[in-house]
């Protein structure tokens, strides 16, 4: 699993392109039968049929061209690229059919066709209210505004006192707007960069942040993106600091606000799968078994409709969370071999959307992988998908690199490598402490690994007794359920102290939540 491969956009760009748009391309381009245009063709045919990008290689094929010119093709093809697709995407995306309507009536205002510009800007608006599109919305009135400011239009004093009003009611909404979505952008960067919070501390502070950026009066807010920005915030907010029911309240708020206004759907596809997604970790920090299914079956039927397709990122997202929600299934029922069935098609996913995968979703993915391995047994392979977490260099997911580290010096315990035990728990503990991420679920990890240096095999079933009674003591704690969420360490203790494998333990686990639901549902 590795980051970007690809270092030239214009390559890039080629290879993204699926059939459908390649031929509509080649269609788009050779209307015109210039000679530039038949150059930019062979550079795109070039270009497609190359599997890494080399421009010696590219020069060769194209010969005779120089470096210039190769690189006025290249620009030349590139916007070529654009303008195709773009023509290609309007009809699918109310985004690309509100600018091309407002470049319309700019082109018509500009030739002098006031009355023509009007009726394509009051198509527009339509367009821009029906879709809650208030940013658009703002640059129709805004062009409005304009022309009936500088000419005489004949307009009643009505409509132009409904446009007045208009601009400040949509000033408004997109003030809400900007204040919103910069506390979900904000709360979300926070968890990417520091995971839960770890101490009073941490829930002061995030309690503090959001207090003060959160609007007044929310529990007033109707539109739809105010609203959908507004759950997302306290999605976030509930997730760092680790309150897993007001996450899920606020998650399926979110996705609900979709079933409400079904059509947004393919308007905001992205802010659904993320809810979704979204809803789906919620469920399992709840360990509601249920219920996740029912949303993961939900999802998988909207990855079969065209909109789950419509756009690159759509089809990678769709295909990330499914496949993560997936692995989660396997991790809280046990089933950690059926888990690792799907890892190699997982990973050639990965490879074959690199360009668009970010490394932050490349961790979490090693994390999982990793983490059914240790619960199957094989600590090795364990260790090697945590080596490429523990050797990424970056500021990302302070909270993996920790757990990370803390699960390959278990791994390393598992296999009996004594000779290193000792100096790598020292050296885990430092980091974990310089990072601030030691609560008192580590410290006691770190403890029972200390005095099982001392202690023979007789005396370690005790002290995995006295630890795994210590650790259930914590697991209500609500700053705690950091360390269980990252790995099931009770189950880990229990597979020890009743020797049986960790898979058992977890599916037992499950087994019995399934009867409990069972006997609630027919009483």
């Amino acid at each position: 699993m590795t980051s970007n491969r690809f270092t030239d956009a214009l390559f890039q760009l080629v290879k993204s392109l699926e059939k459908s748009e390649k031929r509509h391309f080649k269609l788009y381009i050779k209307r015109s039968s210039s000679n530039e245009n038949l150059k930019i063709i062979q550079l795109f045919d070039a270009l497609d049929k190359m599997n890494d990008y080399d421009e010696k290689i590219l020069m060769r094929k194209l010969s005779p061209v120089t470096k210039p010119q190769l690189a006025n093709l290249k620009s030349h093809l590139y916007k070529q690229l654009l303008a195709s697709l773009r023509l290609l995407k309007t009809a699918v995306n109310i985004d690309l059919q509100l600018s091309e309507l407002l470049d319309n009536a700019r082109v018509l205002y500009y030739k002098g066709l006031k009355l023509e510009s009007f009726k394509m800007l009051e198509r527009a608006k339509e367009l821009a209210k029906a879709n809650h599109k208030y940013n658009f919305l703002a640059q129709v009135i805004s062009l409005e505004k304009k022309i009936e400011t500088l000419h005489i239009t004949r307009s009643s004093l009505e409509k132009t006192e409904l446009l007045a009003f208009e601009a400040l009611d949509i000033g408004e909404h997109i003030n809400n707007v900007i204040k919103l979505s910069n506390l979900a952008l904000l709360s979300y960067r926070w968890y990417v960069q520091n995971g839960h919070a770890r101490n009073t501390d941490d829930e002061k502070g995030i309690r503090s942040f959001f207090k003060r950026m959160l609007p007044p009066n929310p529990e007033k807010i109707t539109d739809f993106y105010e609203r959908l920005y507004l759950y997302q915030s306290y999605c976030w907010y509930a997730f760092i600091r680790q309150d897993f029911l007001m996450y899920y309240r606020y998650s399926k708020k979110w996705v609900d606000l979709f079933d409400e206004e079904p059509e947004m759907v393919t308007v905001e596809t992205g802010h659904y799968v993320k809810g979704m997604h979204t809803l789906l970790n919620a469920l399992f920090n709840l360990r509601s078994f249920e219920l996740f299914q029912l949303v993961l079956k939900k999802f998988e039927h909207f990855s079969t409709t065209p909109s789950s397709s419509t756009h690159d990122n759509f089809r990678v997202h769709t295909f990330i969370y499914i496949n993560a929600a997936k692995l989660n299934w396997h991790l809280m029922t046990g089933t950690f071999s059926r888990g690792l069935a799907l890892v190699p098609n997982i990973e050639a996913g990965l490879k074959e959307y690199a360009s668009y995968v970010d490394l932050h979703r490349i961790l979490v993915f090693n994390y999982k992988i990793s983490t059914l391995y240790f619960g199957h047994g094989d600590y090795a392979t364990c260790i090697d998908y945590l080596q490429r977490i523990i050797h990424e260099h970056g500021n990302l997911r302070i909270d993996l690199q920790c757990y990370a580290r803390l699960l390959h010096l278990i791994a390393h315990f598992e296999l009996g490598n004594d000779s290193i035990i000792e100096s790598l728990a020292r050296s885990v503990y430092r980091f974990m402490a310089k990072m601030k991420n030691l609560s008192v679920v580590e410290e006691e990890i770190f403890r029972f690994i200390r005095n099982s240096f001392k202690a023979s095999s007789k005396q370690l079933k005790p002290e995995l007794e006295e630890f795994l009674y210590r650790i259930k003591d914590l697991e209500k704690n609500r700053f705690e359920t950091r360390a269980f969420s990252y790995l099931d360490i009770i189950s880990w203790v229990e597979s020890k102290v009743y020797e049986k494998p960790m898979s058992t333990i977890v599916h037992e686990k499950y087994l019995n939540s399934k009867k409990r639901n069972y006997v609630y549902e027919l009483s």
